[in-house]
């Protein structure tokens, strides 16, 4: 079953989360996964608003957990620590 992986983000140093979204592209890629959204409009109906929305779909629900465990998004992640505020979950599609 396909899976979304959902990150609401709060950007702190544009040049350190830079880095980071240059890694974890090819990083989520390299797992099956692929952007529906990034950054882009959006409407803050309830909760805590954060300025960045990103959205990607994996095959699985494995395959988006194994990508975020994979040594190459750790490394990504490393910029993003200390360079944002974020929430990440991934939930599967109902398809």
């Amino acid at each position: 079953m396909p899976a979304l992986w959902i990150a609401h983000v709060t950007v702190s140093d544009p040049e350190a989360y830079g880095k980071y979204a240059e890694l974890a592209g090819p990083a989520i890629k390299a797992h099956g996964g692929a952007f529906i959204a990034r950054g882009a409009r959006y409407v803050q109906l309830e909760g805590k608003e954060r300025p960045r929305n990103v959205v990607a779909r994996f095959p699985t629900l494995e395959a988006a957990v194994e990508c975020y465990n994979s040594p190459e998004y750790q490394a990504a992640l490393d910029f993003a620590r200390g360079a944002s505020e974020r929430e990440l979950m991934v939930v599967e599609i109902d398809d």
